[in-house]
């Protein structure tokens, strides 16, 4: 697809599943490794992202980035340093920028989360699906050498000063639309 048509993308499966558009909106390509910004219908931002290292899938345990209709459910991580590192949705007090090179080759997750939920029920909400339960995230990392090529564990990573951005102009509660 073209990106002129990400924003008609989001609009047909939101009509599809009887869900009501949004006015800030996400479309994630893991094809291209994208995911864009969208704010009443119009391109805000194109940024470059790493999804899942395994196949996208929304099977529980599969580690593959979920697609379909998701919804930022909860923002995590406002104010606090580009770098820092989360564990359990909790600051740690380390920053990325400051660990060895051994502690670095380990994605952690950095800077900001905006936690998804999946609309779909069966498919990436309910057992055995749910992109919630599963932990998924838009979030920084601590690896942004690696963006633009798959290295995540089922999230969307961003470096962290995208991830900052995004966080900041992107309300909870948006929807997030993920396809292969």
């Amino acid at each position: 697809m073209v990106i002129s048509s990400y924003y008609p993308r989001i609009l047909a499966v939101c009509q599809e599943r009887s869900v009501k558009p949004t006015k800030h909106a996400l479309y994630a390509s893991i094809g291209e490794q994208k995911l864009f910004a969208f704010e009443d219908g119009q391109l805000r931002k194109a940024y470059a992202i790493s999804s899942s290292r395994k196949p996208p899938s929304c099977v529980e345990n599969s580690l593959g980035t979920p697609t379909g209709l998701h919804v930022i459910d909860e923002k995590i991580g406002d104010g606090l340093a580009l770098g820092d590192v989360l564990k359990g949705r909790v600051p740690t007090g380390e920053n990325c920028y400051e660990l060895d090179a051994a502690r670095n080759e380990v994605n952690l997750i950095t800077t900001r989360i905006l936690w998804l939920r999946g609309l779909e029920e069966g498919v990436n909400a309910g057992p055995g699906c749910d992109t919630h339960d599963r932990y998924v995230y838009i979030h920084g990392t601590n690896q942004e050498d690696r963006i633009g090529q798959p290295n995540s564990h089922g999230c969307l990573l961003l470096n962290n000063a995208d991830v900052v951005e995004l966080f900041d102009a992107t309300p909870s509660g948006a929807l997030v639309l993920i396809e292969e």
